[in-house]
């Protein structure tokens, strides 16, 4: 039982201690998380009409993306939502792990549910520079966390303009900490990762608004959009201080992936331009006899282990890996 003596600063820092994350996310505990909540409602609360307006101008901000609409769930939903509503025609999904899969699946659904989807095919994601003919979407990861990959998203979009397609991605472990979102006609990915906040809150962020028509009340952007039913209002609230300070906390991500990437170099499956800041493949088994640790186990087995670099997320520009010391290779 926590000491209720213990003042917001004292308490995450006791909580961070007591755990120690190499998984996906969400990240370490943050003062912010907490300071940001309050008593909220989604209607005639002019206090939390405020904070949403400021977290989603941040959010439209970091994506580059004009339209951006906030759903209570998590990033499957959004990835759901965002196929059923946008895709249509040829459909092409970048294969490249688990969350991929995912994206077949997503797909798949839309051609059986809606018929806008006319046909479905896959590429494994090196060999998308020699696919030919003509889409109308490339849907892809820009991080896999599966395997510890990230696909270039200028390549993505050059071989997306190529086929005269729209690029549409799962963002979930990239937006926060890969740049260039922008170049995606349509993004979806949730509060926790690389935003930092408290899970809950989903977010599809698009240039051009959807054409297609659903019969169906919950997975129609627009409820969601003209606000129909409870949002993610707390984790809305959470994101608020976080957003403030984001590029300070970043920089915990960006260290802990840079020292890893030292101490472990020899390990290394991808070259620099693969790697993504959320996480880090290894062609080694990593293990660790410390009970506070949280090892992450990717949902699909590659070989080998992948780390995650958001454990130190609360020590913001302070961080510098030392949270890696409880690490090992198994021998």
């Amino acid at each position: 039982m926590r000491d209720k003596s213990l003042s917001i600063g004292d308490f995450v820092t006791q909580q961070n201690y007591e755990k120690l994350l190499f998984t996906a996310g969400p990240a370490s505990l943050l003062p912010e998380n907490i300071t940001g909540l309050r008593p909220c409602f989604g209607r005639d609360d002019k206090d939390y009409a405020v904070v949403e307006e400021r977290v989603m101008s941040a959010l439209r901000r970091m994506s580059g993306h004009s339209h951006l609409v906030r759903m209570q769930g998590s990033a499957s939903l959004a990835l759901e939502i965002m196929a059923l509503n946008f895709l249509y025609g040829r459909v092409l999904v970048v294969q490249s792990g688990y969350y991929s899969d995912r994206l077949t699946w997503l797909s798949d659904s839309a051609q059986r549910r809606l018929k806008a989807v006319k046909e479905v095919e896959r590429v494994e994601w090196d060999t998308l520079d020699a696919v030919s003919g003509s889409f109308d979407w490339v849907f892809a990861c820009y991080t896999e966390t599966s395997c510890g990959l990230k696909i270039p998203i200028e390549m993505m979009r050059s071989n997306a303009d190529r086929l005269g397609a729209k690029l549409m991605l799962d963002a979930t472990a990239s937006i926060g900490l890969e740049d260039r979102h922008e170049l995606a006609d349509v993004i979806a990915y949730s509060s926790c990762k690389g935003l930092f906040g408290l899970t809950g809150a989903a977010f599809v962020a698009y240039h051009e608004s959807p054409t297609n028509e659903l019969d169906s009340f919950y997975l129609d952007i627009a409820s969601h959009k003209d606000k129909k039913m409870t949002g993610p209002y707390h984790a809305i609230a959470s994101l608020d201080e976080v957003l403030r300070n984001h590029d300070a906390f970043r920089h915990a991500v960006l260290k802990n992936k840079h020292v890893f990437q030292k101490n472990f170099a020899k390990y290394l499956t991808l070259p620099d331009k693969n790697q993504p800041s959320l996480c880090t493949h290894l062609s080694c088994t990593v293990k660790t006899e410390d009970p506070r640790a949280v090892l992450y186990t990717p949902r699909s087995d590659k070989g080998g282990s992948v780390v995650c670099h958001l454990g130190e997320v609360h020590l913001k520009r302070t961080a510098q890996g030392i949270i890696q010391n409880v690490l090992q290779v198994e021998s």
